[in-house]
């Protein structure tokens, strides 16, 4: 086996695939696009969902991408195990509807084991499949020669979630050896014992080849039209083994930050210390990470788990010793690890260590809040017990950790409930999940609206009314020649604005001289027409027929004022603020607009009305403002402001008004 870095590790994984034809995508922000079923992009297909149920298609068929990710549900977990992490990368390799099993199982094992690539053992790996997958046992045993004795077959090998693309997989393990089994139990802890220090699990493929449905029987399941590969390898766990590091943190992805702790702590990264060391670089990786892709401290959503995971990180620096602020002295180093692959890190050095000193500030004052409820509390228990509820209360409100109220209870003679603290957890993770359970995670495929690829043109920027053809129609997902009531239409020639960029889709009324119909919804499909959903209240419309189209005047008038003004927001918030604004979301509909950005501190009054009056005096000025198409390099150079993390084509749309704003932008404007 190879001795490589972590940064060698990643770029080998993008190189091999390069070389297997595929496009490397560059990782999604942590932040999902447009997906209310995601508070983060959580694993390496996350990003790529809308290619797997078919309602984009990629640029090409074949993808590989080093996709950062973050998961806090089991955040408890975090430095107590070997490879729990709260932020993480993800290496995968994805077929949208190209090569299927006989190419994506000899992909990875030609990886892990070919000298030119890790050079990994042939004996050291182990392999599980799904019990009635016999092709892939097949290429398993006939094409890669894996011994059978060293493959599992199993019923969990089946990856779903809920409605959508889903289907058998296939798992490849690592024996660590006889060090890593102290009991000698050999080769029973692969098969009886898969949760196990000796086998670990490097990599996953997925053969995403169903439409599943919970409802139904498996064995019931259609295939679907468009099947598709999704693997998944997470880099800290491939390079541990590597770099046969005791655990993921014991590897050049996680030291320098442990050393640089070491420099503030009263303790050593010894024994009952290194928990404390593990937390604090698994969380200020995450933290960084979050904060640089456009996350900021709130309390809620994202901005609540991030602040959760620097109290948390806080806490277990006090274990340390170390009793003034000291994460935000970590960022260079996070920095300097990882700048290989994310040099944009440093452009947020500055900002990000104004962002962590405030909040670790800010959380010093909360802890005295909370000792001194927690004074009162042990003041009034009764029974020698201190309720669950209050140590929950404490663990949500104050970032007191349940070890830390009860090692303070204990001193004081107290006992508390741990089923009571869980089932208050318990109910909070409901809240959560029922707070972002807006739609199921996948969508199923639509293989109709898939293959239709007829051209739609959109003349909305400069006719709010137009004639066009209707050339398809959709009703409840499939296609049909005529429609009463609701479904969607694809026009050759169409008016209507699809819900994009923040800003909201168009509405108004599809009318011929005998029916009308309303517009309910537009969005953008695969093939890049616009997709209207329409309810058609009186006669019926049918493919073929010419119609009349009629945006909703006074919703895009009032709509294209907020976006246009959006724009002038920035620019006013970059003269007061400084440089570093920048967007990092938006809404943009008739009634108001929304400007998500970062800063340090809480915008004074006076800077609120210093804003105001900058924006008030640009639309008074009246400057011309200008949309041109141009070669995206042409546009860069030109000054335009583009949007963080966000894919652009080879053309982008700039939209200029006088000097005071130049920006990539697709959306209407006055």
């Amino acid at each position: 086996m190879k001795q490589l870095t972590g940064n060698q590790v990643r770029q080998m994984f993008l190189d091999y695939f390069s070389q297997q034809g595929h496009m490397i995508e560059p990782g999604a922000s942590l932040i999902p696009n447009n997906d209310p079923t995601l508070l983060w992009i959580n694993a390496g297909v996350a990003a790529l969902k809308k290619y797997f149920d078919g309602s984009e298609k990629p640029r090409c068929n074949r993808i590989a991408n080093a996709q950062k990710s973050i998961r806090t549900n089991d955040i408890e977990n975090v430095g107590r195990t070997a490879r729990h992490h709260t932020f993480f990368e993800m290496l995968g390799n994805f077929s949208i509807g190209d090569y299927f099993k006989e190419e994506a199982i000899p992909f990875a094992w030609e990886f892990l084991t070919s000298p030119d690539w890790m050079g990994i053992d042939k004996e050291k790996l182990y392999v599980s499949v799904y019990t009635d997958d016999q092709d892939a046992y097949r290429i398993w045993t006939e094409v890669c020669h894996v011994d059978p004795s060293h493959i599992l077959k199993t019923d969990d090998n089946f990856w779903e979630i809920g409605k959508g693309p889903g289907g058998p997989d296939s798992e490849i393990f690592f024996d660590r050896g006889e060090k890593y089994d102290p009991q000698g139990l050999g080769e029973r802890l692969f098969f009886e014992e898969m949760e196990n220090d000796r086998y670990i699990e490097v990599w996953n493929v997925v053969f995403s080849q169903y439409d599943c449905d919970p409802e139904i029987d498996r064995k019931d399941y259609k295939e679907l039209p468009q099947k598709n590969i999704d693997t998944g390898m997470g880099l800290e766990r491939l390079v541990a083994l590597i770099q046969d590091g005791e655990t993921n943190f014991d590897t050049d992805l996680f030291l320098p930050i442990i050393h640089e702790t070491g420099k503030y702590a009263r303790y050593p990264y010894e024994g009952e210390y290194k928990m404390a060391y593990r937390v604090i670089a698994d969380h200020i990786r995450t933290i960084v990470f979050a904060l640089s892709d456009g996350a900021n401290f709130s309390n809620s959503g994202r901005g609540y788990v991030l602040r959760r995971v620097l109290r948390r990180a806080a806490r277990y620096g006090l274990r340390l010793g170390i009793d003034e602020p000291f994460l935000y002295k970590l960022v260079p180093t996070v920095n300097e690890v990882m700048k290989d692959f994310y040099p944009y890190l440093s452009e947020h050095t500055e900002m990000n260590e104004k962002l962590i000193k405030n909040e670790e500030e800010t959380f010093k004052k909360t802890l005295k809040v909370g000792q001194s409820l927690l004074d009162e509390e042990i003041a009034r228990a009764e029974n020698g017990v201190l309720s669950g509820e209050i140590v929950f209360k404490l663990y949500d409100t104050y970032g007191f950790p349940f070890e830390l109220t009860q090692e303070i209870a204990e001193e004081h003679g107290l006992k508390i409930s741990r089923e009571e603290f869980d089932e208050q957890m318990a109910l909070q993770k409901e809240r959560a999940r029922n707070a972002r359970n807006v739609k199921d995670s996948f969508a199923s495929q639509n293989e109709e609206l898939m293959n239709f690829t007829e051209k739609s043109e959109f003349v909305g920027y400069d006719h709010l009314s137009c004639d066009g053809k209707i050339i398809a129609i959709f009703k409840d997902g499939e296609m049909t020649d005529s429609l009463h009531g609701e479904g969607e239409i694809i026009f050759d020639r169409t008016c209507f604005y699809a819900e994009s960029g923040g800003q909201v889709a168009d509405g108004g009324i599809v009318t011929t001289p005998d029916a009308k119909a309303v517009v309910l919804d537009v969005q953008k499909s695969r093939n890049a027409q616009n997709l209207v959903k329409v309810d058609v209240k009186e006669g019926t419309l049918h493919v073929g027929q010419e119609v009349r189209q009629e945006v909703d005047r006074q919703k895009r008038m009032r709509t294209t004022a907020n976006h246009s003004c959006t724009h002038l927001l920035q620019s006013a918030l970059k003269k007061v603020l400084g440089a570093h604004i920048q967007q990092a979301g938006s809404f943009v509909g008739p009634d108001y607009l929304r400007f998500d950005f970062r800063h340090f501190e809480k915008l004074t009054q006076e800077q609120l009305a210093e804003v105001e009056q900058i924006v008030n005096e640009y639309i008074s000025a009246a400057y011309p403002v200008t949309k041109e198409i141009m070669d995206i390099e042409t546009a860069r150079d030109s000054g335009a402001t583009a949007l963080f993390n966000e894919k652009y084509g080879d053309k982008v749309r700039v939209v200029t008004m006088g000097d005071v704003s130049k920006e990539f932008c697709a959306g209407c404007h006055v």
